[in-house]
């Protein structure tokens, strides 16, 4: 009877061991490839998945959105300002087969493509256009590196530029364009304001002009406004009209003398 216990707890053992090496469970989140004497024969998961021992391999993947952060580049734009960039990209899996057999190692291909992708990218705009346009730099960069994922199963979600790192020279130059630019619109103002002034001073000249009461008019009110003044000394505009008056009365009485 001893005899037969001991043939049976070895068996029980390979057993154990048999379902150990076999029984796999992949979360709701992961899948597995699978590989058969070398050959890929499909992805599984989620749940129970059960292999064949030493026949076939499983290499698991997680389907979450993966987080990269691409360090800080060296761009020099295209108005050649160097300038340091980093960004952070959001990418999954969406092929597992495709992630574990067209590349090593999918995680440092898109972290050196993103680096590369950044400095070409940024390379082809302005400053000005890296400081206000960042969202159509994040969605032109994003098209670039998920068009050049798809063989490697991997969408690329989104890419955000974090920081646009500028020398302090470069700042004071900055400044003092937009000190520059700020007088300028200033200056423009004015000119313009003068512009509408002239326009109107000359359209009261020409209705003054049509309308002589409308000059006598603005006479009194002149006069009106220097006896409010405390001055001293008072000039009298006098008018032209009353002076070709009386040149006029002059002539004639040297006529008829």
């Amino acid at each position: 009877m001893w005899q037969q216990y001991a043939f049976i707890a070895p068996l029980v053992i390979l057993i154990a061991l048999f379902l150990m090496a076999a029984i796999r469970i992949l979360r709701e989140y992961e899948r597995g490839v699978v590989f058969t004497l070398g050959r890929f024969t499909g992805v599984k998961g989620p749940g129970l998945i059960i292999l064949i021992p030493y026949v076939q391999q499983m290499v698991r993947t997680d389907l979450r959105t993966l987080v990269l952060d691409v360090p800080s580049q060296d761009v020099i734009s295209r108005d050649n300002v160097s300038v340091k960039v980093n960004a952070v990209i959001y990418f999954r899996i969406v092929e597992p087969d495709k992630a574990i057999i067209q590349v090593a190692d999918f995680m440092a291909a898109t972290g050196q493509l993103a680096q590369t992708t950044l400095r070409s990218v940024l390379g082809k705009h302005d400053l000005d256009e890296m400081l206000s346009s960042r969202d159509k730099l994040n969605s032109d960069i994003q098209e670039i590196l998920d068009v050049q994922t798809d063989a490697w199963g991997i969408k690329v979600a989104n890419v955000e530029i974090k920081h646009v790192d500028i020398s302090e020279s470069m700042i004071r130059v900055i400044a003092r364009q937009a000190e520059a630019e700020r007088e300028r619109r200033a200056k423009v103002i004015n000119a313009e304001g003068e512009l509408q002034a002239a326009q109107k001073l000359l359209e009261a000249a020409e209705i003054m002009s049509r309308r002589p009461e409308a000059m006598q008019l603005r006479y009194l009110g002149t006069l009106n406004m220097i006896g409010a003044q405390n001055s001293s000394t008072i000039v009298f505009p006098f008018p032209m009209e009353m002076l070709r008056g009386f040149v006029g009365r002059a002539g004639g009485d040297a006529a008829g003398g």
